[in-house]
């Protein structure tokens, strides 16, 4: 029986996928320097992560910008996009510390409010 190349790279997506979902992937919210992120890990308020730089910037990974004919990585711009072996890496802790201060998808704490109130009828 012959096999096909689509389907060998299907099943190695696959397996892909599955060693990654055996990794400290995060499974809460909560930006953590044991956690391990992927390119482009979307955190809202912060930006994408980039795994070879190990932080957040405000564009994703090898972003291009028709404009200025540049890709964007690691805080930086260049004529050719950054290549890199590294697609999976957990965070620094100053990046995660400057994540959980910018993040816009978390409630702070703060003043409650006083004007609610329960009532038991009975």
């Amino acid at each position: 029986m012959k096999r096909s190349r689509c389907i060998r790279l299907v099943l190695l997506g696959g397996l892909s996928a599955g060693a990654l979902a055996g990794c400290n992937q995060p499974q809460t919210s909560e930006v953590r320097v044991d956690n391990v992120y992927t390119n482009n890990f979307f955190v809202p308020g912060v930006g994408y992560y980039h795994a070879p730089f190990r932080a957040w910037y405000t564009y994703p990974y090898n972003h291009f910008d028709p404009q200025q004919q540049q890709y964007f990585f690691g805080g930086q711009w260049a004529p050719a996009p950054h290549q890199s072996i590294t697609n999976i890496s957990p965070p620094t802790s100053a990046a995660v510390q400057q994540a959980q201060a910018q993040r816009t998808d978390v409630q702070r704490g703060g003043f409650g409010s006083t004007s609610r109130s329960h009532f038991i009828y009975s």
